[in-house]
């Protein structure tokens, strides 16, 4: 199931997750959910706080086109040599950054079974597991980056939620107007 990923502005992409309880059908379903909202949504990697779902958990495909379930995951272990990419994000959408990472991380988590694993990663997957454990802690790439930059772009999405609403209570009145018109027209045959 194709589920919505929250966009900036959204309460939950701030909050820091809470670890998952019980890995469960619920979680392994969820799971798949998240990789048919990433999958269709063309990304690389998609976090709980992003569905709205307020849990430490996240799944990712990198180049290796491995399917990845993080449940609880810890970065461990991060090196010292950084390295530069364009970062993106469906939660910020057509909106890419220069952010400065590590360029490799030894991350501790459990599979989507409830099995503990313990992943060295560099490169491409590397990146995609540290902008995917940001989430999870209310952290998003762009506060990794130039501050005038995420300031503009907050403000941007603020003004696209603003003027979202706007339409929609639009959208709604002149569903009201239609819905009374009609209303009147019915009362006036049955009279």
């Amino acid at each position: 199931m194709i589920l919505d990923v929250v966009k900036l502005g959204d309460e939950g992409l701030r909050q820091k997750s809470v670890p998952v309880e019980e890995v469960n059908d619920e979680i392994r379903k969820l799971a798949e959910d998240m990789f048919e909202t990433m999958i269709e949504a063309d990304g690389v990697g998609l976090a709980a706080p992003q569905i709205g779902k307020n849990i430490r958990m996240f799944v990712l495909i990198a180049d290796d086109d491995v399917r990845r379930v993080f449940i609880n995951p810890q970065i461990i272990k991060t090196s010292q040599e950084t390295g530069e990419y364009d970062e993106g994000c469906l939660s910020i959408p057509q909106v890419y950054e220069t952010i400065v990472r590590p360029v490799a991380v030894t991350v501790q988590a459990l599979n989507e079974n409830g099995k503990p694993f313990t992943l060295d990663a560099d490169g491409l997957l590397a990146r995609i597991i540290q902008h995917e454990y940001d989430h999870l802690d209310g952290i998003l790439y762009i506060d990794r980056g130039d501050k005038e930059f995420a300031e503009k772009t907050e403000a941007q999405f603020k003004k696209r939620a603003e003027r979202a609403a706007q339409k929609a209570k639009e959208k709604e009145a002149k569903a009201k107007k239609i819905a009374a018109k009609i209303a009147a027209k019915e009362a006036k045959k049955n009279k």
